[in-house]
């Protein structure tokens, strides 16, 4: 069984950092795909940087701006967001995928809420 279950939203100003976490149970880093994604108000839910056996790929609008990175030994999977904007206002979800980083994600968490204020 996976659970996901992530912590760390809250609101900050334009220009400001905030770090996600995600404790994740059921879940092997080395092997399975992990990943951030985000829901802003009245759009669709879209990936912005996912990460497996060591490799990271981010969306274009997170793009040098954000990392994801984990913690082998306490199971946390991370997202350390700096310069954040407005736009990046959003739900932000952990999710995982058993194997390779190909189609939907099996598991998701219940989401942290990011304000970005201007």
């Amino acid at each position: 069984q996976v659970d996901l279950e992530e912590s760390g939203g809250g609101t900050v100003q334009a220009g400001g950092s905030l770090r996600l976490s995600c404790t994740t149970s059921g879940v092997i880093f080395s092997d399975d795909c992990m990943a951030w994604l985000r829901q802003a108000p009245g759009k669709e839910r879209r990936e912005v940087a996912r990460i497996r056996t060591g490799g990271a790929v981010y969306s274009n609008s997170v793009q040098g701006r954000f990392r994801i990175s984990h913690d082998d030994e306490s199971n946390i999977l991370y997202l350390q967001m700096n310069n954040l904007e407005p736009e990046d206002t959003a739900v932000y979800y952990c999710a995982a995928r058993k194997g390779r980083c190909s189609g939907t994600y099996t598991y998701r968490g219940q989401g942290t809420q990011v304000t970005v204020s201007s």
